[in-house]
């Protein structure tokens, strides 16, 4: 037995029984219900509750990350949605039609995360189109988090059921 098939018998290298495809979805969406349109939680609920300074730093951060959000939207929007557009299709059509576990992981995690990134540049059309006062910008910002949070509730728990499905379906040994 050479070294590559130890290390490979060692370390399941198949996408839902592997301990770190599970780490990196638990962190994208931990990161993407944090990070609302770059602005962090805690930086709003503290803007909320305390306003002065707080307040302040939090419409200029948003303001920079809204401009940031849409220029790249405006500039290369189109191409974007078609680059995201053909690996979300190769994704689906390699992991569902070639039965490739890779691909079908790749997708679970893509797709929702793709809503989100469409929903975050809505988002931030909203706040930048004209001058809201700062309870509306919490309201949509509250909004928006709590959208992110649904979706990737639903997004974790598809990916679960059939992460299990995969599993139950190959069996232990991997046959």
């Amino acid at each position: 037995m050479d070294w590559y098939s130890t290390v490979f018998e060692l370390i399941d290298m198949r996408s839902f029984s592997n301990l770190w495809f599970w780490i990196v979805l638990a962190v994208a969406w931990s990161s993407a219900s944090h990070w609302v349109l770059g602005v962090p939680s805690d930086m709003v609920a503290r803007a909320r509750r305390k306003g002065g300074k707080a307040a302040d730093d939090l419409t200029d951060l948003l303001r920079i990350n809204t401009s940031r959000l849409l220029f790249i939207a405006e500039e290369a929007g189109l191409w974007i949605i078609a680059a995201g557009a053909f690996f979300l299709t190769g994704f689906a059509v390699l992991g569902w039609v070639y039965d490739i576990e890779i691909a079908q992981a790749l997708f679970l995690l893509a797709f929702p995360m793709s809503i989100i990134s469409l929903m975050s540049v809505r988002t931030a059309r909203a706040l930048h189109e004209k001058d809201h006062d700062l309870d509306a910008v919490y309201r949509r910002l509250g909004r928006h988090r709590l959208m992110v949070q649904a979706i990737g509730m639903v997004s974790i728990f598809i990916t679960a059921m059939w992460g299990m499905y995969v599993n139950l379906s190959i069996g232990v040994l991997g046959g």
